[in-house]
């Protein structure tokens, strides 16, 4: 046995027992708890409460105030549009799923709405290397379809399907030579992006055209099908997803097994399934979010890292309430009889992660991060809620 050893063993044992490292919003008691549907409606409260105080005074969600030492590649001003507006979108999602009726929430979704019918028909790509713009696209049709259905004005309703069909334009202009959509073009930064279609990314560009279709927009069948195409080129075997269509050589590289793929499955799976794909049975989603629960911790561990994809199987911080939101919508799907025991253990997993002033986050992003965390482990626990 080395000497290095017998110095550092009783160091980590040291630190284990005092509690270094310690994520004080989970402890052992909260982790190990059964949440009833008023505990959950008392955790989402909270989160629509944070979001309540914490908007801006133009309605919007978000900014690009607080910096760190490492901060992603964001040309200004059109990264921050794009984050602003797709955080704005979440967050007005969420408010109108579960506060629609409340008085007290009248004023701030009424600004939040009037901030994304002005600014969302305006965004572009920040650069051609950046194209951060597409999730302010799918989000934003998430968005406006909810709105277009929680409203009973015809001259509204028709000015959102206006902008809903300007933004499956948007789709239609930055989709990906190879079908689907990517954050990034590192290729040939041409005016139709040359940069790799992303699987998670075409998932959740899917899922907003869905929502739009199902508010009576008709949607391009061919986009459709060539993101529909590209996801399937990166589905593999065992139920994984490549990151990007750019590493299909490299398959078993440590992001493309099961726990790197754990944050992206879901919603790949689930815009599979609206779009018609039979392969993708209870029993693939059964697979899928045992797989979620059971291997949790890879995603877990990644959570509040500052570094994209610095953790294990290059896990990053952001991915966690984005997959746990995903694996939401497939439990949705699944039979009534299925449904409860998976909501129990989604609730189990997001109710103690809740922050003391009723937010959720997950890595360190500008200020937008606990806007979306937020927005989204609202969307995640509403669907915990028994129907």
């Amino acid at each position: 046995m080395s000497s290095k050893f017998l110095i550092i063993f009783p160091l980590v044992c040291f630190f284990n027992l005092i509690g270094f490292g310690f994520d004080s919003n989970k402890s052992n008691s909260l982790q190990n708890s059964e949440f009833s549907a008023d505990d959950i409606k008392s955790s989402l409260n909270g989160g629509c409460k944070f979001l309540l105080e914490i908007q801006n005074p133009d309605g919007s969600w978000g900014s690009a105030r607080q910096t760190k030492g490492l901060n992603i590649f964001a040309p200004v001003p059109g990264s921050h549009r794009a984050f602003r507006l797709a955080v704005t979108a979440l967050s007005i999602s969420a408010l109108l799923e579960i506060k629609s009726s409340d008085i007290k929430y009248s004023e701030c979704l009424a600004k939040g709405k009037e901030y994304l019918l002005e600014k969302l028909p305006n965004l572009r790509r920040a650069s051609p290397m950046a194209l951060y713009n597409v999730w302010a696209h799918a989000y934003g049709l998430q968005a406006l379809s909810r709105m277009y259905e929680n409203s009973d004005k015809k001259i509204l309703k028709k000015k959102i399907h206006e902008i809903m069909k300007q933004q499956i334009k948007m789709l239609e202009t930055y989709e990906s030579i190879d079908g689907g959509w990517g954050y990034y073009d590192f290729n040939a930064q041409t005016k139709q992006p040359s940069g790799s279609s992303i699987s998670f990314v075409n998932a959740t560009g899917l899922v907003g055209l869905k929502e739009a279709q199902l508010s009576g927009i008709e949607v391009p069948e061919k986009l459709v099908k060539r993101a529909l195409d590209a996801i399937r080129r990166q589905r593999l075997p065992d139920h994984s997803y490549l990151y990007g269509e750019y590493l299909k050589y490299r398959p078993r590289s440590g992001i493309n097994r099961p726990a790197g793929s754990l944050g992206r499955s879901h919603a790949c799976n689930y815009a599979l399934q609206i779009w018609g794909d039979a392969s993708v049975t209870d029993d693939v989603h059964k697979i899928c979010l045992d797989r979620l629960i059971e291997r949790n911790g890879w995603l877990d561990i990644a959570r509040k890292r500052p570094m994209p994809h610095e953790s294990w199987f290059a896990v990053a911080g952001y991915f966690f309430y984005y997959g746990h939101l995903y694996a939401a919508f497939c439990v949705d799907t699944l039979s009534p009889s299925d449904q409860a025991e998976y909501q129990r253990q989604l609730a189990k997993i997001i109710v103690p992660l809740q922050e003391k002033d009723g937010s959720w986050w997950d890595f360190p992003f500008y200020d937008y991060h606990q806007q979306y965390g937020t927005a989204m482990a609202l969307l995640t626990l509403k669907r915990c809620l028994p129907q």
